[in-house]
């Protein structure tokens, strides 16, 4: 069945078709739609969930640890100050290994008070354990949750799917929501080995020795890395049965690209029409989709880059005194080849500022002709000048 809807409601459709039996809410824009489809759908008898209303963000994940603690497949979404409110139980979850899915509509951080798109959001998250996936279409937010609870489910840590706030969360496309016996043949009734059982009682969240601490953080680590391998595992399943396939990245007319540009989310969208119009001029130049942010995709960077002269980075954040965060994991994965290839960062599109064709055809330009310095933010409005206008 094919329907147009809004990122939002892609999401609430495919922790529907995911069967969540435990959401846990709390409204906050731009994510507020997803969360109010799936108490209409629970109210409707639609969806058979246990929907619990909570007085907070941090009371929502509580929630879903609980109820994933004892065995249910949990569910929730948030944005920006939400999801800054819930850091101290996004260390838990993960700690406690426990495979929640959560989207997160990419927001900036207050203040200034700003409710347009930005990725610092979830990226400041990135240690917490939690993998982390930035969609581009709605299909891929609906088919991307249906994956992830197969991967967190099968090494025991949580996902978290971004999509860009407004841009992707309230634009309305073409879905195909396949139908549920599909979605139950590929993904089955969570049945989790250990978890809260009061015929079965284990200590579970206790105090732990230094010693043990470490090997748990090891095992963590461990399951980041094999997530690798579940990811394109059920990558493949997922487009035997569907037709439809999400890797770490998605290379873009790469196969002969001397300039690469680098993007995630929403912006790489555009880029795909940039690459387009530049490809009929006679340009080689491709792109790089970086879809999976946790675990990074190193090595398929490294693959898809060794013929590249120049990458630009385009980075919807920044890590305050530094550089944009992509761009950092980018140049830590290539400079390690023996001859890496020029590299951008360009900070563009913080708080919703639009990022045009335009604007990335000329990021493309600087990259390829190397004329901007290693760090640009890109179209920059001064003080001065913001106050003359």
């Amino acid at each position: 069945m094919k329907k147009v809807i809004m990122g939002n409601h892609a999401a609430a459709y495919g922790s529907k078709l995911a069967r969540a039996e435990v959401v846990a809410a709390y409204p906050i824009t731009p994510q507020t739609q997803t969360v109010e489809k799936i108490s209409e759908m629970v109210a409707s008898g639609e969806m058979k969930a246990e929907f619990i209303k909570v007085e907070s963000e941090h009371s929502a994940m509580a929630a879903c640890i609980g109820a994933s603690a004892a065995g249910a497949r949990a569910f929730t979404a948030t944005s920006s100050q939400g999801l800054a409110l819930m850091h101290e139980l996004l260390h838990w979850a993960a700690g406690a290994r426990l495979p929640i899915v959560m989207t997160n509509v990419n927001r900036a951080m207050a203040p200034g008070w700003n409710i347009w798109s930005e990725q610092n959001d979830s990226l400041s998250q990135r240690d917490t354990g939690w993998m982390q996936i930035y969609c581009e279409s709605n299909q891929e937010v609906l088919d991307t949750i249906i994956q992830s609870f197969k991967v967190s489910e099968k090494v025991l840590l949580p996902t978290m799917i971004c999509l860009d706030g407004f841009s992707l969360s309230h634009t309305y496309e073409v879905v195909d929501i396949p139908d549920q016996d599909e979605i139950d043949a590929f993904l089955p009734r969570y049945e989790p080995e250990y978890k809260l059982d009061v015929n079965n009682p284990r200590t579970f969240g206790a105090m732990t020795a230094p010693e043990w601490y470490y090997e748990f953080r090891y095992k963590m680590h461990q399951a980041m890395m094999q997530a690798r391998e579940a990811i394109a595992e059920i990558n493949e399943e997922f487009q035997q049965q569907f037709g439809r396939k999400y890797g770490m990245v998605d290379n873009y007319r790469c196969q002969d690209a001397e300039t690469l540009i680098i993007a995630s989310g929403a912006i790489a969208s555009t880029a795909r029409d940039v690459i387009d119009s530049l490809r009929d001029s006679g340009k080689n130049v491709g792109l790089i989709s970086v879809r999976t942010f946790r675990p990074f995709p190193d090595e398929e960077i490294r693959s898809i880059a060794k013929s590249a002269r120049q990458i630009g980075v385009i980075d919807r954040n920044i890590s305050f005194g530094h550089e944009g965060i992509f761009f950092t994991e980018t140049k830590a994965a290539l400079y390690s080849t023996s001859n890496p290839p020029e590299m951008y960062g360009f900070i563009a599109g913080l708080g919703g500022r639009d990022v045009t064709p335009e604007d990335i055809e000329e990021m493309i330009h600087l990259t390829a002709t190397g004329q901007a310095p290693e760090v640009t933010w890109f179209k920059l409005k001064k003080d001065m000048e913001i106050a003359a206008s």
